[in-house]
């Protein structure tokens, strides 16, 4: 009878202990990062948690509910004292305002819905630290997102949280396949995010009944316009409210205030139809509204487009699918065509309205939880 001679693997893939495997978690001060770092300590795991300062200190001193800021900052550093771990804060402002914060100002004035968070991941988190991860002679880097890293045919395949509720792909669909080889996911396999709190409680973490970031972390309460015209002064320039046709039918303070998708707070009421703001002219500074079925997208242009398939993604002329375009809606059938190695149209079987340029498109297959990819919606027909 033979042997079976395989090296034991670790639980985050390598075939070494555990104490001589450095990982470098990247700590934003929350419980679902500060749960991973926690647990990895505990298991014996060399870890080294590294937070990011991603915007001005004292500024983010007095404001909660968000992560990478001043009392997130002091959070992770605490916790890392409580686990008996290393931990650095790194100075990545300037970074994250030419990465993140200033395309997130001209795509919004451009008239876009852009998703900075998934702009984070992609040129900052995922890049930057992850280097500087390998810099630290770590061995991968993991995370508090709630996605899953398997093992597939032909190497890290990423496929949907357990939690659906929870699941965050939509958010990094840029991944690249390098990146995920290093990468480590903890958390994607837990039932609920109740489970994530249990273990800080089994923990003993001071950041287990801490809640939930909500906003956009440079974006207090959700207020993109108050943002938007301090990055930009002058933005705020007022124009005429129309319909398709172009008749005027009222006056805005600035297309910034606007969104694809938008019904309330247009300020022309006394229509018999109600109208939703269909699409946003920046140059000659109009919001065009319509009737909802204008709203209604059946084809999506998409551009950028990382591809995690096991073969090439220009490969076959047409690919059945699932598709999201806002993180929050359910997976839609759909057909992807590509046109190039980055850009394709898709065609939604069943049309979603409020599609708008800025949006990410990420693709699904339709058979398993695993994810393909996505792409930037850059344009409407």
């Amino acid at each position: 009878m033979a042997l079976d001679t395989a090296p034991r693997l670790n639980s985050l893939g390598f075939a070494k202990p555990e104490a001589q495997t450095r990982v470098v978690v990247a700590m934003s001060g929350g419980v679902d990062s500060s749960v991973v770092a926690a647990q990895l300590a505990e298991e014996g795991y060399d870890v080294v948690g590294v937070t990011l300062q991603l915007y001005d200190h004292g500024a983010a001193l007095a404001k909660k509910g968000a992560c990478c800021a001043g009392l997130d900052i002091h959070d992770a550093r605490r916790v890392a004292e409580e686990m008996g771990f290393p931990h650095y804060v790194l100075d990545y402002e300037s970074v994250f305002k030419e990465a993140v914060i200033d395309e997130f100002a001209d795509s919004y004035l451009a008239g876009a819905t852009p998703v900075p968070c998934i702009r984070c991941n992609e040129r900052v988190k995922f890049k930057d630290l992850l280097q500087t991860a390998r810099d630290l002679d770590a061995d991968c880097m993991a995370t508090g997102h709630y996605i899953q890293r398997k093992i597939g045919a032909q190497g890290p395949e990423l496929h949907s949280a357990v939690d659906a509720n929870r699941d965050q792909s939509y958010f990094l669909f840029s991944t690249t396949a390098e990146q995920l080889e290093y990468l480590r996911f903890p958390l994607g396999h837990l039932p609920s995010k109740d489970a994530t709190r249990a273990l800080a409680a089994k923990y003993g973490l001071s950041v287990a009944d801490k809640p939930d970031s909500q906003d956009i972390c440079f974006v207090p309460n959700g207020n993109y316009a108050s943002v938007i015209e301090k990055l930009r002064p002058g933005a705020a320039e007022p124009g005429d409210i129309v319909d398709p046709e172009g008749r005027i039918l009222g006056r805005h303070d600035g297309v910034l205030h606007y969104t694809v998708g938008q019904r309330r707070g247009l300020g022309i009421g006394g229509l018999e139809t109600p109208l939703y703001v269909v699409k946003l002219d920046v140059e000659a500074r109009q919001v065009i509204v319509g009737p909802k079925e204008m709203l209604s997208t059946a084809i999506i242009p998409v551009r950028e487009i990382n591809w995690l398939g096991n073969d090439t993604f220009d490969a076959t002329s047409e690919r059945h699918v699932l598709v999201k375009v806002r993180s929050t809606r359910p997976p839609r059938e759909a057909v992807i065509r590509p046109l190039s190695a980055t850009t394709a149209e898709i065609e939604l079987l069943t049309p979603e309205e409020g599609v708008s340029p800025g949006q990410a498109c990420v693709f699904y297959d339709a058979g398993s939880t695993r994810i393909l990819g996505g792409g930037w919606i850059w344009r409407g027909y």
